[in-house]
């Protein structure tokens, strides 16, 4: 397919401005102040009051469910690939929760690959939230130089009761096993960490990186708006060379215990003088949402939400965090974090994952992934759209 999309506001995600955009195949041909192209070939689309955005970059989403920490008939929905495409969501990584026994690798590795074959590109991460970490190999460093779609670790669990309680040299042998294999198979190689509420928040990965080689880089710890606390150690991460990351998936309960919701954090992260690469958004999408009380015991639980991640990003705009500061925690940071070149920026040869947003109202209006339309919600000439009005496909 040959696309030529034109009057658009591009965002990519730093501000360049009306600009025409040439998608042929799978990925960006051109990005130019006039683009002349002719042939009925060509899929010629008028984007005049639209924004013109990468697509949607989650580095944390429990594609086949996760939890059940309140029993069997808690445990929450597998992701729809129709929520992700209206989410804006193009590229994706899927992860294992509190449950890695009825929720498995293989299970895991089979729903990326159906949510590639929708359109999407998803990978995951090995390993699970305890240690010693689940894999399919002997350990994580196989999985990793072994198999294509494994570009890291976690999510890994501490400071929560839920935790494995991992040792520092628990931690640190995990570690080393993720940046071997992700030097060896030319991948991120992340340990992506699940921070819970406990005070010791980021402290065993300050020791694992004050008694060893590995630094801070090597963990991608998550939830960290979970509480002030939390939040002023995630600061102090960054600051020291770690990458930050929030989640977008915050209920009332959540709030009332003193979550700090996501686009507050990211104002109060910039205005503490957090560098902005260092920090980016995660829905948590289809994740357990447990609320525990003061003994721990479950109260009740939610469930992550896909749509989550760009409305957080919508709020932190409209507190006045400039747009391209705003999409650069969901596209280009966290797809620099996680090692994936073609994604998370609008770029000559880059992939043509893309998404055209209301310039008024932000409202998502379309959404392409590698070339293909996957979303329209109908005030667009798009033809071939899997999800939206278009075509009322059910995937």
């Amino acid at each position: 397919m040959i696309t030529l999309i034109r009057n658009a506001e591009i965002y990519a995600p730093a501000e360049l401005g009306s600009q025409q955009l040439l998608v042929a195949g799978n990925r960006i041909a051109a990005i130019a102040s006039d683009i002349s192209l002719q042939g009925e070939a060509v899929q010629v689309l008028d984007a005049s009051g639209c924004l013109l955005v990468p697509g949607f970059v989650d580095s944390l989403a429990h594609i086949i469910g996760g939890g059940g920490e309140g029993g069997f008939g808690t445990r929450t929905s597998e992701l729809n690939p129709a929520d992700a495409m209206r989410a804006g969501v193009t590229t994706l990584v899927g992860v294992l929760g509190t449950d890695a026994i009825t929720r498995t690798l293989t299970n895991l590795l089979a729903k990326a690959a159906a949510l590639n074959e929708a359109g999407l590109s998803c990978y995951c991460y090995t390993g699970s939230y305890q240690i010693p970490a689940r894999t399919l190999f002997a350990d994580a460093l196989e999985d990793l130089v072994l198999i294509d779609k494994f570009i890291g670790v976690g999510e890994v669990a501490i400071a929560d009761h839920r935790s494995s309680q991992p040792t520092v040299q628990e931690l640190a042998r995990l570690a080393s096993q993720a940046r071997v294999g992700g030097m060896l198979a030319g991948k991120a190689g992340v340990v992506s960490v699940h921070v819970g509420s406990a005070p010791a928040g980021l402290t065993l990965l300050h020791q694992v990186a004050a008694t060893t080689d590995i630094p801070l880089a090597q963990f991608y710890p998550t939830h960290i708006n979970r509480n002030p606390a939390l939040l002023a150690q995630g600061f102090a991460f960054a600051k020291a060379g770690g990458c930050i990351d929030f989640t977008t998936s915050t209920t009332a309960q959540d709030l009332a215990q003193g979550e700090v919701q996501c686009a507050l954090a990211l104002q109060q992260a910039l205005a503490a003088g957090v560098p902005l690469s260092q920090i980016t958004f995660s829905s948590d999408a289809n994740a357990s949402l447990p609320e525990f009380d003061s003994d721990n015991n479950f109260i009740s639980l939610g469930e992550g939400r896909i749509a989550s991640l760009f409305e957080e990003v919508v709020a932190a705009i409209q507190l006045g965090v400039p747009i391209a500061t705003a999409l650069s925690v969901i596209t280009e940071n966290p797809a620099r974090v996680l090692k994936l070149p073609q994604k998370g920026r609008l770029k000559v040869g880059g992939d043509a994952d893309l998404v055209l947003l209301d310039r008024d109202s932000l409202q998502i209006r379309a959404v392409m992934a590698q070339g293909k339309w996957l979303y329209s919600d109908g005030t667009l000439p798009i033809v071939g759209a899997k999800v939206g009005p278009v075509v009322a496909q059910s995937l």
